[in-house]
């Protein structure tokens, strides 16, 4: 199963939410739901690579997917999934309008 943590209010995670409702393959965790799922997400952001990038430039680095083998991922290609298009431009959590 792959795990996909995110937040209901970020667009990048809700657009990844309508691609796998239904889906058994996905287990999806809204982080903003629980502070339990809050702590589980910062674990992992604070001790993977994974989120550098993300975190030099001032994002949360959601959504991020755990695959099967355990590997973490910021990219919804790498877990069979589509990123958001230019569509929807603006529509993001940062606020310099870039991305989540």
């Amino acid at each position: 199963m792959i795990k996909i943590y995110g937040m209901a209010t970020c667009p990048d995670c809700t657009y990844v939410d309508e691609q796998v409702k239904g889906n058994g393959k996905y287990d999806v965790i809204d982080i903003g739901a629980h502070v339990k799922y809050m702590k589980e997400f910062l674990r992992l952001r604070d001790a993977n690579p994974a989120f550098d990038a993300a975190k030099r430039s001032g994002a949360v680095g959601i959504p991020c997917f755990v695959l099967e083998d355990g590997t973490v991922t910021l990219r919804p290609e790498d877990a069979g999934l589509r990123s958001r298009s230019n569509e929807y431009e603006g529509a993001a959590c940062s606020l310099d309008g870039s991305g989540c």
